[in-house]
Order: C-alpha cells, then sequence, then structure tokens
C-alpha cells in the first residue's frame, strides 16, 4: 500500500459520509472505540510534511471505557456499524506484522457489540487482510473497503445504504489465520496436500483452504454461470480456441458481474499452478437479464516461461478450464492442444 506524502484535499470520513447521505431523516450516534497504535512507532511520524500520527496510547481502564461506552451506544441503536481495521501508518512501508489479528482491543469491542443482538454491519478500513474469522461466522455484512480515499465516506455510504451496487472482487487470497501464510491460489500441486487421497488439510487445527478465495465478491443480486463451452475440444500448439460461457443476474436489482476464467495445465516439462486466472469481464446486468461472455485462450494465455529452456513456450497437453466469480470456480470443460 502507498499512500501520497502530501495533503489531500477535503477529506469525508466514513462517519460523515453516513451522515451526509440520511441528513435529519435519520439519528447518527458515534463513539470512538480504543484507540489502536503501532507497538513500534512508524518512522513516517518524523517526516515534515506527512500529517499522519498515532493515535494516543490509553490505560487499560481507559481503553476499557471506551469499549463499553461503544457498547452501550450500539444498545440504544438500531443498528451498529462498526468501522474496524488498521490506521495509515500500520500499513506501509516498514510496517509488517508478526500477526493479522484486530488490534488494540477491536476484537473484544466487535464481540461485545455483536453479543448486544443488535444487527452489525462491519466495514474495514485496512492495507492488508486481516484475522476476521470470527466476524465471519458471527457479522451477518462485512464490507472491506481498503484504504479508499479522501472521498471514501460518501461512497461507502452509498454502499451501505444500497446507492451504490458493489462490484468488487479480491485481488487477493485471503487466510483464515495468520498462520496460513503466504496463501495464494495458483499454487502447484506438491502445495496441496488436500489433493492427494487420505489428506483434507496441511494443518490440523484448521483448513488449508482461505476464508474468501482470490477473485471473491458479493453484491446485492446475485448470478448464474452455465453452458461454458470451446470452440473446438482438441488444437493444435499456436491456435486459438474461443471460450463463451452465460452470465445471468438471478436477482432483483441490477449489478455488475465480475466473469473469471481459470486455466490448468495437467502435466508439462515443469510443475504447472493449480489454476490460473487468464480473463475476467465485467458487465452490468438487469434482473432477470442473460449475456454470453467470450474469451480467447491462444498462445499468449497459454503460454509460460520454461527455466530450462529460458524461453516463452506453449507444450502439448491436456487443460482444463474454469469459469464463475472467483478462484474456486466448478463450471468446467476441457481441451487437449497437439504438435
Amino acid at each position: 500500500m502507498w499512500g501520497a506524502l502530501n495533503k489531500p484535499g477535503p477529506t469525508v470520513s466514513i462517519l460523515e459520509g453516513i451522515r451526509n447521505k440520511v441528513g435529519d431523516s435519520i439519528r447518527v450516534e458515534f463513539a470512538h472505540g480504543p484507540n489502536i497504535r503501532r507497538d513500534i512507532p512508524s518512522f513516517f511520524e518524523n517526516v515534515p510534511f506527512f500529517t499522519v500520527k498515532e493515535q494516543p496510547k490509553q490505560s487499560p481502564e481507559e481503553a476499557r471505557k471506551a469499549i463499553d461506552d461503544a457498547v452501550e451506544l450500539a444498545r440504544r441503536s438500531d443498528v451498529a456499524i462498526l468501522v474496524l481495521g488498521e490506521i495509515a501508518l500500520m500499513s506501509g512501508e516498514a510496517a509488517s506484522r508478526s500477526n493479522l489479528k484486530l488490534s488494540g482491543g477491536q476484537q473484544e469491542l466487535l464481540e461485545a457489540v455483536a453479543a448486544t443482538g443488535k444487527p452489525v454491519v462491519l466495514v474495514l478500513v485496512n492495507g492488508r487482510p486481516l484475522d476476521i474469522s470470527w466476524a465471519a461466522e458471527h457479522v451477518p455484512a462485512i464490507v472491506e473497503t481498503w484504504y479508499s480515499g479522501s472521498q471514501a465516506g460518501n461512497g461507502i455510504a452509498d454502499v451501505l445504504f444500497g446507492d451504490s451496487n458493489p462490484g468488487g472482487h479480491l485481488p487477493v487470497s485471503w487466510p483464515r489465520s495468520s498462520g496460513e501464510l503466504p496463501l495464494y491460489y495458483n499454487h502447484t500441486l506438491t502445495q496441496a496436500p488436500e489433493d492427494a487421497p487420505g489428506f483434507t488439510s496441511r494443518y490440523w487445527d484448521t483448513l488449508s483452504t482461505p476464508l474468501y478465495p482470490f477473485g471473491y465478491g458479493l453484491s446485492y443480486t446475485t448470478f448464474s454461470y452455465d453452458n461454458l463451452k470451446l470452440s473446438q475440444s482438441e488444437a493444435k500448439v499456436g491456435a486459438t480456441l474461443d471460450v463463451a460461457v452465460d452470465v445471468a443476474n438471478t436477482g432483483n436489482q441490477a449489478g455488475d458481474a465480475v466473469v473469471q476464467l481459470y486455466i490448468h495445465q495437467r502435466a508439462g516439462s515443469v510443475s504447472r499452478p493449480v489454476r490460473q486466472l487468464k480473463g475476467f469481464h465485467r458487465l452490468t446486468l438487469e434482473p432477470g437479464a442473460k449475456q454470453t461472455v467470450h474469451f480467447k485462450l491462444g498462445p499468449d494465455e497459454l503460454q509460460f516461461f520454461s527455466p530450462a529452456l529460458k524461453k516463452w513456450v506453449v507444450e502439448a497437453e491436456a487443460f482444463d478450464v474454469w469459469a464463475g466469480d472467483n478462484s474456486q470456480a466448478k463450471l468446467h470443460a476441457e481441451f487437449r492442444l497437439t504438435q
């Protein structure tokens, strides 16, 4: 994550964005919650023109009172919107972390607010995936915003109140815990013991699979993917195949689908990844609408760099093809390249 080291234009906080959205029609109250900060201060605080500073350190009693105040506010509210994550100085250069847990009492705050029984929306502001495994089981709505810029408040409020239908998809595999890292969808078979007979995970206390797979994303509507077709089931090396898949909006709102195409070369001169993203297409569909999306699979998509030959090669081999809305898509077809 990088940000510009200068003073941005007028910044709209999430609180301001929500208040701008509802005006006087809804009463919006705010509790800060406990301060969050790095254990080791950031050297960026010493840069003269960098205005972001660490939040002040609190005593345990002050942090406890901040949580209690927020919980009491949640009890007397109809809906609780929790904005959690990382301040800007917690992510970026010289800002690695030994774990991905919500820091500074945020996990305690989240669980205490959820225990009130009030509807909870978790809004994440962060520069990396965090350990939200508890939230994934207990919080009905999670919005990942990353660091969204100076107009973040207005944009996030549009999503929260349904004036904008989100269509973003994860550019990373989201881990269940820090112990899963490194975690990436395009690993080789040797890194996937769960694919071998008799194995379900490389861990005894959790699954090897991500909490949310690469390419994952939700919308206020739903989509279906079917009728995956290849123009050829067998072709010569160097040929280009057409891949077609039907996408339908099965919900009751217009929305954006992000159709993703993945391939796997079953064997080769070197071990090939279990899946590789080879194309994606974003389209807007009205409720009930259907569209056929086409992708091309040719030398540019099927080649890989051979460390033995020190050049890009396309090999005669069998290939798997999947299409869907994330890297765990099930809709499948296959083809073979021959010499």
